[in-house]
């Protein structure tokens, strides 16, 4: 909201600077974002009218000018604008006159004639940012004034940045009952006169969507003056509130919408016909707007019709069928009342932004379009004439908001802003705020003003009285409270520990929405039911993740389009799924790699990262656990990922805690994805029911290695050998490692080789050789009758 400081002191003035009323607002909640001269800085302009015009005698397009100042003579002042006109009153530079961009004027000759001043537009001014021709002043300046003076320019455009719980503030009214609350000062509102009712005709209007539009008032005028200007005084005020000025009915709901709050919009009467019908769009219906685009209704947005169809976008904007233009003589004037419900979304959904629709969005007074129609009707009578007739009203008591008492208890203020504020006080501040308070001892019952949607509660009462005494005059206290040492647990791993681990193995923590694009969700988790959300962002942020994938991959295809080939990604995070109405979230570890291994160097020839360095990673992660011997890796399925290499990861009693595998080609065709990408998922509470490690013995004893090699078939996971191995080997295995794998001559097609290294030691004495000769042979016995393995010769 942007209004003139000049404007709001003819409301209310308090006894503070300008930079004291920025504080005030923005302690108020009223955030100042700016503050700005209304008018470029100059000096030595003064009020000129011209005497005569005569051509220049060596240039078509210049007038040799006399214009009277206010000086004994008038001066000779050669001028080009085109609306340059003999009894025009306009604003003359004086020689030695400093205009906008340090621009002096000097006495000079122009094509021979000489000129001593320059008549000047509202460009020159630092008024506008084009014109036409002349700034024209009114016809009653008086010859001489400071332009300045005449004007008011030593004045300041505030703009401030309005939280959307404060529709009530997007109007001077707003803004001066606010002010005048602050500083205990009454609000002089301008008088609103009932006009004199000279016409009884009346327009029908009817209700058909009452819910959505309970109250409209509607005023017919006829006979106005198509060639009536608007005022200056009303454009200076539109502009410096940053509306253009667009003709004298269009600057008249403009002008009540920014002194009131209440928009409003003028039909031109001949193009209407039958009645006004307040219903929903058929789905389908067309109408061409203001602006010249035309719309696709949906069944969902709300329309003004006539008998033929949509004439305005309720809220939203009005028609061309049925604008206001230069011959328009009988006009309707419309004020009504739109529910926020009714209004909430509609304009975006159409590429629209509107001030009408950024205030009904946020909430309008629905007692207010009475007044700004009274206020409307005497603004155009004394601008453009015409005669007025009776209000036409239509209303729907029932859906009218309904305003219900909400009980304030002194003990609630003194707990939630830590300071007493006596009764008398509390009483005033909302009184002043526009509420009804009664006081039922160290109570009170308070009903909200119909212009604040945003009281509803108890606490909304605290935070009002809040503002009002000062957000800086509340006293600032530390908190009491039995602090105790939390013990920390061994077997828990914090977050930081993981990230530090990753990041020491050359991952790069991301942070994702935890909203994604359900395409790419669906091609990652096909079947996965997404949980949408009810009011997105876009479409590409519709739905809750399921997963962390889709983020990562997306960051993939981010960092790949800026030519970032090696991407190494970790997220921890909640993933989010749906159990009937229940919504679960589950904290979770994921990883995506993509590229080389290695960063480019030297010393070390570069190779693709591969499954089995993810795997490692993962690995080194279950050693944090304290019993990384639990998680097994097992040979699985996932839609997202490549059948031969995906595993899935299972914890304690077999449950699976996780996924690793290859992102499936298809699917990396489909999302654009350059290079081999890995994936990795984990649930994160096993990194929080670790093992505590336990001190045994070191054995003072010698150890003994033995070397297998096994040939077993393909369709043989080496993690069932070693966790036989393990299981036969009893207690004096005290290492068992895989360190060779190996297909080809020698070993039968659909066969592998796999040599595995044990070593056995006790801690009471030396082993025997025919005691590990008996491990062996036991050991050998169970993976030949188990998994027909057989020795390698």
């Amino acid at each position: 909201m942007k209004f003139s400081e000049q404007w709001l002191r003819e409301w209310v003035d308090p006894a503070v600077d300008t930079q004291e009323l920025a504080h005030q607002l923005t302690m108020a909640g009223l955030e100042v974002d700016a503050i700005e001269p209304v008018a470029g800085a100059f000096s030595k302009v003064v009020v000129g009218e011209v005497l005569s015009v005569e051509p220049h005698p060596d240039a078509d397009r210049l007038r040799v000018c006399q214009v009277n100042v206010g000086e004994d003579e008038p001066l000779n002042i050669v001028c080009g604008a085109p609306n340059v006109a003999e009894g025009l009153k306009v604003p003359a530079a004086l020689i030695g006159a400093k205009l906008p961009g340090d621009f002096k004027i000097k006495k000079s000759k122009l094509r021979g004639v000489p000129s001593f001043g320059m008549l000047c537009s509202a460009v020159e001014l630092g008024l506008a940012e084009q014109a036409e021709g002349l700034m024209i002043l009114p016809d009653d300046a008086v010859a001489g004034v400071d332009v300045r003076e005449l004007l008011g320019l030593d004045d300041v455009a505030i703009e401030i940045g309005l939280t959307p719980n404060r529709g009530d503030c997007l109007s001077i009214r707003g803004i001066a009952r606010e002010v005048g609350v602050i500083n205990n000062l009454n609000v002089k509102e301008p008088e609103i006169d009932n006009v004199a009712i000279t016409l009884q005709d009346k327009f029908p209007v009817t209700l058909v969507d009452a819910k959505a539009c309970p109250r409209y008032i509607g005023r017919i005028i006829k006979g106005i003056d198509p060639c009536a200007e608007t005022p200056l005084w009303m454009q200076e005020r539109l502009r410096r509130c940053g509306v253009r000025s667009l003709g004298p009915v269009v600057d008249v709901t403009n002008y009540v919408m920014l002194e009131l709050g209440q928009p409003m919009h003028a039909f031109d009467l001949d193009k209407l016909s039958g009645g006004i019908k307040v219903r929903g769009a058929n789905n389908g219906e067309k109408i061409t707007l203001l602006d010249g685009q035309t719309l696709t209704l949906q069944d969902n947005t709300l329309v003004i019709a006539d008998e033929e169809g949509a004439v305005a976008v309720a809220g939203i904007m009005g028609g061309e069928a049925s604008a206001v233009g230069d011959g328009t003589r009988d006009i309707f004037l419309e004020s009504a009342f739109f529910t926020r419900d009714a209004l909430a979304g509609r304009a975006r959904q159409y590429g629209l932004h509107t001030d009408s629709s950024y205030r009904f969005e946020r909430g309008v007074d629905f007692d207010l379009p009475v007044k700004a129609m009274k206020r409307a009707t005497q603004l155009l009578l004394e601008i453009v004439g015409g005669a007025a007739g009776p209000l036409i009203e239509a209303n729907s008591p029932e859906h009218l908001p309904q305003l219900s008492d909400i009980t304030l208890k002194a003990e609630r203020i003194g707990r939630m802003l830590g300071v007493e504020i006596g009764g008398a006080q509390v009483s005033d501040i909302l009184t002043r705020l526009g509420m009804k308070v009664c006081e039922q001892g160290k109570e009170w019952v308070v009903t909200p003003p119909s212009f604040r949607f945003d009281i509803a509660i108890e606490a909304d009462l605290v935070e009002e009285l809040g503002r009002i005494y000062g957000y800086d005059n509340l006293p600032t206290a530390h908190p009491v409270a039995a602090l105790c040492a939390e013990l920390e647990r061994e077997v828990v791993q914090s977050a930081s520990c993981l990230r530090r681990l990753l990041v020491d193995r050359g991952y790069q923590e991301a942070i994702t929405y935890s909203f994604v694009d359900p395409k790419i969700q669906n091609l990652l988790l096909p079947g996965v039911e997404a949980i949408p959300l009810a009011n997105p962002l876009s479409t590409e942020l519709s739905v809750m993740r399921a997963s962390l994938w889709p983020g990562l991959v997306q960051a993939l295809l981010y960092n790949q389009n800026r030519q970032q080939s090696r991407v190494r990604f970790f997220e921890i995070g909640t993933q989010f799924s749906s159990r009937g109405d229940v919504i679960e979230e589950t904290k979770t570890l994921a990883g995506l790699v993509c590229g080389d291994l290695q960063p480019v160097q030297w010393g070390v020839q570069a190779r693709a990262a591969d499954y089995y360095d993810v795997k490692s990673d993962l690995e080194a992660l279950f050693q944090l656990t304290g019993a990384p011997a639990q998680f097994v890796f097992e040979r699985a399925e996932h839609s997202a990922l490549h059948p031969g290499q995906t595993a899935a990861i299972l914890g304690k009693d077999g449950k699976r805690v996780g996924w690793l595998g290859a992102l499936h080609p298809s699917v990396a065709r489909q999302l654009g994805i350059n290079g081999n990408a890995f994936l990795f998922e984990l649930d994160y509470a096993i990194f929080t029911q670790g093992v505590l490690p336990r001190f045994t013995e070191l054995s003072k004893f010698p150890a003994i290695k033995r070397d297998l090699a096994i040939v077993v078939d393909e369709g043989v996971a080496a993690q069932q050998v070693l966790q036989l191995i393990a299981e036969s080997a009893g207690k004096y295995l005290t290492n068992l490692e895989l360190f060779d794998v190996y297909r080809g001559e020698g070993i039968e097609t659909g066969r592998k080789s796999l040599a595995l290294g044990l070593t056995f030691q006790d801690t009471s004495r030396t082993l025997t050789d025919q005691e590990i000769e008996a491990l062996i042979s036991t050991i050998l016995g169970r993976l030949t009758e188990e998994l027909q393995a057989t020795l390698r010769e």
